[in-house]
């Protein structure tokens, strides 16, 4: 196994920590602490907090459309691709500080429109094109809208991060998301589709 370089440990302590703590609760100084370095050494790698902010998320975009790829590669089906999606989001959500979004955007814009790309451009395509797969499968319904329905997935996905609707302390991040997914699956189905939701759902349960 190949070792770290001292930047990839910087990034992976920092991201450790920020989903742990969320990004303003988290200083170059506990950084530091914790990979028992100086702050100087970190300021080597990275000019500053908001840059290190910026490499995290571009390393977990990069993370996410890789998994997302060979999810769609990998997968039987649409909603087979949506289930296997689910157990992705399941990982990174379950210990997922849901601050970490709030405080990209209030705090580090560069990585929060780096974040906006990602989600209207990548992960557009991406919900917009198992839909159509879907169709075409026969397990979605063939009167869907598929411009409104995509749009309604790329909002309702970051809504488990409102506070105000889902606060942390009474629920689990990904315990919601799963539950929202499959309402939105369960709309998208034809009954051909409802079976199959069902049939991956026990088998999802066994494991």
């Amino acid at each position: 196994m190949t070792e770290l370089t001292t930047a990839e440990r910087i990034k992976q302590k920092a991201h450790d920590l920020v989903m742990q703590y969320g990004i303003r609760s988290v200083s170059m100084d506990d950084i530091a602490s914790g990979l028992g370095i100086s702050k100087k050494t970190i300021y080597q790698f990275f000019a500053d907090k908001d840059e290190l902010v910026e490499a995290i998320i571009s390393d977990k975009i990069c993370d996410n459309q890789n998994c997302c790829l060979q999810d769609r590669a990998r997968a039987k089906d649409a909603i087979h691709e949506v289930f296997l999606a689910m157990e992705m989001v399941q990982e990174v959500f379950q210990n997922m500080n849901p601050a970490v979004l709030y405080d990209m955007e209030k705090f580090h814009p560069r990585a929060y429109n780096h974040f906006l790309q990602h989600k209207y451009k990548f992960l557009h395509d991406v919900i917009k094109e198992n839909l159509e797969r879907g169709v075409e499968e026969g397990l979605y319904r063939e009167d869907l809208d598929i411009d409104i329905m995509v749009k309604a997935r790329l909002e309702t996905m970051l809504l488990v991060f409102n506070q105000q609707v889902f606060p942390r302390n009474k629920y689990n991040m990904a315990y919601v998301e799963t539950e929202l997914t499959l309402h939105f699956l369960f709309g998208l189905a034809s009954q051909k589709g409802h079976k199959l939701i069902l049939k991956y759902q026990q088998e999802r349960t066994k494991k």
